[in-house]
């Protein structure tokens, strides 16, 4: 990631800040007593994090805050599609799972465009909280980050909200569907 240019122009950057304020506004209900203006100086002062964000906005992640943690005073923003990101749909979920596929591989795994873009893969409880938000994922499903044991294993989780509830599956981790994606996580 570090040999990439991770600085956005001057038009991108306002671009950016423009739309994910105008989402903060849109979705206050995610992020109750938080402050956009201290958002907005936080992002300007972390422009590799902006970088990052602006990834997730253009594989159609729709990056908005969802909360504060006061012990680091990290605003944490998330991909809030109402389905999973369209622009990295169609992948599996690691590189060791790309590279076992003999054929038919596809384009990138979860946990490496997860790492290029700068930003983390959901673990299933932080997945849970998010779908207190909102509804996500109700057509599509998205990959989590997966326990070592049973990755060992060969195998990788992935969510979904149906029925009114949170499921958790499992799946062979080379696995692709082109209605999964992954949800990612960033801290500013």
């Amino acid at each position: 990631m570090k040999s990439r240019k991770l600085k956005l122009t001057s038009e991108q950057r306002g671009e950016l800040l423009e739309t994910l304020q105008a989402r903060f506004n849109k979705n206050r209900h995610r992020h109750k007593g938080i402050d956009w203006d201290k958002i907005q100086a936080r992002l300007e002062a972390n422009p590799e994090k902006l970088w990052s964000l602006h990834q997730m906005e253009a594989t159609g992640g729709e990056p908005d805050v969802i909360g504060y943690d006061k012990k680091s005073g990290e605003y944490i923003f998330c991909d809030c599609s109402a389905e999973s990101p369209k622009g990295r749909r169609s992948i599996c979920y690691d590189h060791e799972a790309l590279e076992s596929r003999k054929e038919h591989k596809p384009a990138n795994s979860a946990v490496q465009m997860a790492s290029d873009m700068g930003i983390a893969l959901l673990t299933e409880e932080e997945y849970r909280q998010l779908q207190k938000l909102d509804t996500f994922d109700a057509k599509t499903s998205s990959w989590i980050k997966t326990p070592a044991d049973i990755r060992k294993l060969g195998g990788a989780l992935f969510c979904d909200y149906r029925f009114g509830h949170v499921f958790v599956y499992h799946n062979g981790a080379e696995s692709y569907y082109s209605a999964r994606a992954f949800r990612g996580m960033l801290r500013v």
